[in-house]
């Protein structure tokens, strides 16, 4: 069964993927009220996410939004960064966050623990002194701290 938001994302991603996007996340918040459509997006060179860089997939996906019509009632579009609370996704976000806090939430896990170790899909984690290692996918992860510098 495909929700409003896998709609939603699949329009995102075949939208801003050709802009050197990538699409983290795709919320949409308070439906039924005053809906807001939240998308996260990063670059896929992996460098800072500009000014410049939401704007371009602002008019974007907005434009393809009015085209589509996929939300009925009136909302508002509004695209950020990843921020402090970055979700990662696939394994490559974890190689580039490693040794930081991360928050695990699925498989059975709660907790933070920093990310040890990345091979292929597996994830370990150092959850106080022992090795925890999920499959990516399989689990829900944000970033729990924010780095010093951009990765």
């Amino acid at each position: 069964m495909t929700t409003k938001t896998d709609n939603l994302t699949t329009i995102a991603s075949r939208v801003l993927t050709p802009l050197g996007l990538e699409v983290l996340d795709v919320q949409l918040q308070n439906p039924g009220r005053h809906p807001t459509l939240l998308v996260r997006i990063d670059r896929l060179d992996e460098q800072p996410v500009a000014v410049e860089d939401l704007e371009a997939a602002s008019r974007a996906f907005g434009a393809e939004l009015d085209t589509l019509d996929p939300i009925k009632e009136e909302y508002r579009l509004e695209l950020e960064s990843p921020g402090s609370k970055r979700p990662l996704i696939r394994s490559r976000h974890y190689e580039r966050m490693l040794g930081l806090l991360t928050r695990v939430r699925g498989e059975g896990h709660a907790f933070t623990a920093p990310i040890k170790a990345v091979d292929g899909e597996q994830v370990t984690f150092d959850v106080l002194g022992e090795d925890v290692t999920l499959t990516v996918g399989q689990f829900q992860g944000n970033l729990a701290e924010f780095p010093p510098e951009h990765r």
